[in-house]
């Protein structure tokens, strides 16, 4: 089986096409490479490509050379700081959905999965979020998720391409950026590691749902096998929200430091807010987290101290 990953140089994409390639699939890597890196693929039967989906003839001599039975369709500028500073280029995103959905169609594709985010729920009107609740993205980046979400549900109904989008939670794991580009669990570990207090922006009692990247990845490839995940859209995350000063706290406590974090004025106005009703994961995925905080945390620390990150 020939499966295809856009963006599976980077952090979620790259423990994707990990699995994969140890699930036994043909697996190729697809990547500008401009946030993704070459580092993180390190199975040398995973086959890698340079090439921008974007770009309508990079991803046509694609699959021009390349018959796949499964897309993933990962790649994207991602992270709040690098997306805010860039919004078109962030928009310029809408092409590749369109390219990668187009290609597969004519190629009759078995299954096209699209990493979405639950910021496709902008400021929540209920708690926690549901797949058809209220949806009123605000970043760029989360109008792409959700114009993205449209797209397929479109070519689902109209081609009846088999299509799921994920919308994902917080995801951390090894692997992650903790540059200041990156995501708050890797930004606090590398921050408790060097024994500097974790930077918390605002009072700290915002919420956030955070899902290890194994438990990511189990769910998303029982997509492939579900039929009843065709056309629809899906929460990934635990359901089990948590206070950012909790996180922090945590944090420290599992890198044995003796620190306190600091607090910060955020300079914009941010989710006080988000974790998600899972229900849906469950009946159509067939799947529950089996990772807890505490372990998720301990696995990701280890790697970044084996690392050295």
């Amino acid at each position: 089986m020939k499966t295809l990953v856009t963006g599976g140089a980077g952090f979620v994409g790259s423990h994707l096409v990990d699995r994969l390639a140890n699930e036994g699939h043909e697996v190729i890597c697809f990547d500008n490479f401009i946030t993704g890196r070459k580092e993180n693929i390190k199975n040398s039967k995973i086959k890698i490509l340079q090439g921008d989906v974007n770009n309508k003839e990079d991803v046509r001599d694609l699959f021009k050379k390349h018959r796949f039975d499964n897309v993933f369709h990962y790649a994207a500028l991602v992270g709040v700081k690098r997306t805010l500073e860039t919004p078109l280029d962030v928009l310029g995103d809408v092409e590749g959905i369109k390219n990668i959905l187009e290609a597969a169609r004519k190629q009759d594709v078995k299954k096209v999965v699209f990493s979405s985010s639950s910021e496709v729920y902008g400021d929540p009107v209920e708690i926690p979020e549901k797949e058809d609740g209220h949806l009123n993205p605000k970043l760029p980046y989360a109008v792409v998720k959700l114009i993205g979400e449209k797209y397929l549900e479109a070519y689902h109904k109209k081609y009846g391409l088999n299509t799921t989008s994920l919308r994902f939670f917080n995801v951390y794991g090894p692997r992650q950026d903790s540059s200041d580009y990156g995501f708050v669990v890797g930004i606090f570990i590398k921050q408790a590691l060097k024994n500097q207090p974790p930077t918390i922006y605002g009072d700290g009692t915002q919420t956030r749902d955070f899902v290890f990247i194994e438990d990511n990845i189990n769910a998303t490839l029982k997509t492939m096998t579900s039929r009843e995940s065709n056309g629809q859209s899906i929460n990934i995350g635990t359901g089990m929200p948590i206070t950012i000063y909790n996180l922090a706290q945590k944090i420290i406590k599992l890198c044995g430091k003796n620190i306190e974090p600091v607090f910060v004025n955020n300079q914009r106005e941010d989710v006080r807010h988000r974790f998600p009703e899972i229900k849906k994961m469950i009946d159509l995925l067939d799947y529950k987290p089996i990772f807890d905080l505490d372990r998720g945390l301990k696995k990701t620390i280890g790697w970044y101290k084996k690392e050295g990150k």
